[in-house]
């Protein structure tokens, strides 16, 4: 089966972690963690802040219809294989599941890929603990 192409185009922000500013952003935190575990299992999402680079918001054709109609009140969209998923809200992990066509367990951290990691002992986060 071809895999699923995600990308998330985010409103303008200073990062995408939530860990920036003087408060914890836990939904971009969730994100964030979502997008690492699904990486540490071999499925890539793309995301795009509108900050960083405008460039791809004017280049792609559905978002830039979507920023020139509706503003940045419209982001974060995610796009899937060309089609908008989702417009105003991150995808929950349900639907991170449903949008990739994967399984579960794919959006929970692999653990080997801690192995080898200087980190691994001293980690703070769920991903090596």
């Amino acid at each position: 089966m071809k895999k699923k192409k995600m990308i998330i185009f985010e409103p303008p922000m200073c990062c995408s972690t939530g860990v920036c500013g003087p408060s914890v952003d836990s939904e971009l935190l969730r994100v964030s963690t979502v997008i690492y575990n699904l990486k540490s299992n071999g499925i890539e999402v793309e995301r795009h802040n509108l900050s960083s680079n405008p460039q791809i918001f004017i280049d792609n054709k559905v978002i830039n219809e979507i920023l020139d109609k509706e503003g940045i009140e419209a982001f974060p969209v995610t796009i899937v294989d060309g089609e908008v998923a989702k417009t105003k809200e991150y995808p929950t992990e349900l639907e991170f599941i449903e949008f990739l066509q994967i399984m579960e367990t794919d959006i929970r951290f692999n653990r080997k890929s801690c192995e080898g990691c200087s980190l691994k002992d001293a980690c703070t986060t769920k991903s090596c603990n």
